[in-house]
């Protein structure tokens, strides 16, 4: 066990009893229960967006009122970040991580039992508060794993994450189609009830690395965007890859239900069987990250990005298979570009300074997920006005944004 790992885990009399994974310094089981949490937890955020276009007429709410469920939820997740997420550095990591379990599992039953677009909106917004847990289980892994294997490891559980939030799109579709769309909800709170207990059981305690009060602790993350110019860059180049990021998902649906389409839940949640393959670049990644330096990744995932988005200007020049066809090839392409930029901008963030893991991801996921939520208003304001064009400018503007900063990118110190 690395010296980081005596420093900050001490396994529970209860825990699984887990052999070393070949050379990542942690156990396969330890490894794959992280992934697993941060993909189920995150799953939460996305579940809503394929069922737009039938929620709204079910429970009788206009789109545009119904555009604020993902925009909501997004919102939460960027404020539970702020404002919770820093308790990790100062607080043992497991128990913040299964109170927030306790919450979601609220959260998402009120969400199914909603009698109203009220009642929805406020549970979406408890939604992506807890929903959280995830950014917790990030930098647990990172703590857990030794310095030189840390891409490797935060890619595997972020493998784990990318997968969760884009086969939430093609699960929910589906049960949404056959079952309606409040057992999604229903379903996804046993999922997070079991993920619960496998934690309780499974994941160890962490040592505090510092003792702030609740107050200089959330002081000391404008302290770190003051101190760190890598940190700043990290936060806003990956931001403006989540604005376009958001933009397709969260109008995809829309977009797919009307003409020339009139596609249902399903194939819009199908769509995330596409978006999956840039989860698994994730790894790699890690790996070139831990060999090449982050810096490299990060400009050839915006670059990808950039030519993804811009491709899907095309579409009106194709038939409607074809239409289909690109939609589904530039999903794959941007995918791949914002998953392995995110995992070089993790990378980048996590050996700033090991005793402020926490925060310092807080400030890069909230950069992330405001992004997120203003992608998510941008691309259904562009829908309604401008169409699809619209939406593909969007995205294709913040991608080459965050290119734009990444290239003239000195250092990341």
């Amino acid at each position: 066990m690395s010296t980081i790992q005596t420093a900050h885990a001490t396994p529970l009399a209860h825990a699984i009893p887990l052999a070393p994974a070949r050379d990542s310094g942690m156990s396969r089981p330890l490894v794959f229960l992280l992934a697993a949490g941060a993909g189920l937890a995150a799953a939460t955020l996305y579940y809503s967006q394929p069922m737009l276009g039938v929620l709204g007429s079910d429970i009788g709410a206009a789109d545009r009122t119904v555009g604020w469920v993902p925009t909501l939820t997004q919102l939460g997740y960027a404020f539970g970040i702020l404002l919770l997420a820093p308790l990790g550095d100062r607080f043992d990591r497991r128990r913040i991580i299964l109170a927030k379990v306790s919450v979601l599992v609220a959260a998402l039953l009120a969400a199914g039992f909603a009698p109203s677009i009220g009642g929805l909106l406020a549970a979406s917004l408890v939604m992506g508060l807890s929903a959280t847990l995830a950014q917790d289980i990030v930098p647990a892994a990172a703590t857990l794993a030794p310095a030189e294997h840390r891409g490797r490891v935060v890619g595997t559980v972020m493998t784990g994450l990318l997968l969760g939030i884009l086969l939430s799109r093609v699960v929910s579709g589906l049960i949404a189609e056959h079952f309606g769309w409040r057992a999604v909800f229903v379903a996804a709170a046993g999922s997070i009830a079991l993920l619960g207990a496998a934690l309780w059981r499974g994941l160890p305690r962490f040592t505090p690395t510092t003792d702030l009060g609740y107050g200089q602790l959330l002081g000391s993350l404008v302290t770190l965007w003051g101190r760190h110019p890598g940190l700043r860059r990290a936060a806003m180049a990956q931001g403006l890859l989540s604005l376009g990021f958001s933009a397709f998902w969260s109008t995809l649906a829309v977009m797919l239900h009307g003409a020339p389409f009139h596609l249902g839940a399903a194939a819009a949640g199908a769509f995330g069987l596409a978006g999956a393959a840039g989860a698994l670049v994730a790894p790699v990644a890690g790996r070139i990250a831990d060999s090449r330096g982050p810096a490299l990744m990060t400009r050839l995932g915006a670059g990808l990005a950039v030519l993804s988005f811009a491709a899907m200007a095309l579409s009106p020049l194709l038939p409607e298979g074809g239409r289909l066809w690109l939609l589904v090839a530039s999903a794959i392409g941007f995918d791949l570009g914002v998953q392995a930029s995110l995992i070089a901008h993790q990378t980048i963030v996590y050996g700033i300074d090991p005793a402020a893991r926490s925060r310092l991801n807080a400030v890069l996921m909230v950069g992330m997920f405001i992004g997120m939520a203003a992608g998510a208003t941008l691309g259904s304001q562009a829908l309604d006005i401008w169409g699809w064009n619209g939406v593909v400018a969007v995205a294709t503007a913040a991608s080459a944004a965050a290119l734009v900063l990444r290239l003239f990118t000195r250092s990341d110190r």
